[in-house]
């Protein structure tokens, strides 16, 4: 685990390789964000990292929800994401609990054009899916809003696993 002290301390490249996978597939958050340096708390780096998302437009969060897995998939993920599926059970899905998630992961991005976006830490298998259910009711502008807040709940969860105080 990397203390704030040491991020607060490396240039801008060190930071972004210490960093860039917060916000999956999009190190451009953390190049972004290393220029408010230093941080007083992992609360200010995220909180920093956040506004480039929210400063980037419409395309570039697109493009950041879309680096995102399905949630269940099989297909290869980044390490972060295969362990966060990981420690809810996602890896061990039934057969028909699969084609369940593959179904509702087809038609959610089939009516949104994004993955399902769920901070999964601390979540069920159940929970997961029932989300899901849930959300495919929401219109198309409340799901990319929504889809945005779970992926700064996933990079807050990354935050607090990679960097110590």
């Amino acid at each position: 685990m990397t203390t704030l002290a040491e991020i607060n301390a490396m240039l801008r490249e060190q930071f972004t390789d210490a960093l860039g996978w917060i916000f999956e597939e999009s190190p451009w958050v953390a190049a972004a964000a290393w220029a408010e340096r230093p941080f007083a708390s992992r609360e200010a780096l995220h909180r920093a990292m956040v506004r480039r998302v929210e400063d980037a437009g419409v395309a570039r969060q697109r493009a950041l929800l879309l680096a995102h897995p399905d949630l269940g998939t099989r297909a290869r993920v980044s390490a972060a994401s295969a362990g966060e599926q990981t420690g809810v059970g996602l890896d061990r899905l039934t057969a028909g609990e699969f084609a369940t998630f593959t179904e509702w992961n087809r038609a959610y991005r089939e009516k949104f054009g994004i993955p399902f976006l769920f901070a999964v830490k601390g979540s069920s298998k159940q929970d997961i899916l029932a989300a899901l259910r849930v959300r495919m009711e929401s219109r198309v502008d409340e799901e990319f809003g929504e889809a945005l807040r779970q992926v700064y709940r996933i990079a807050w969860f990354r935050i607090e696993s990679a960097v110590a105080e």
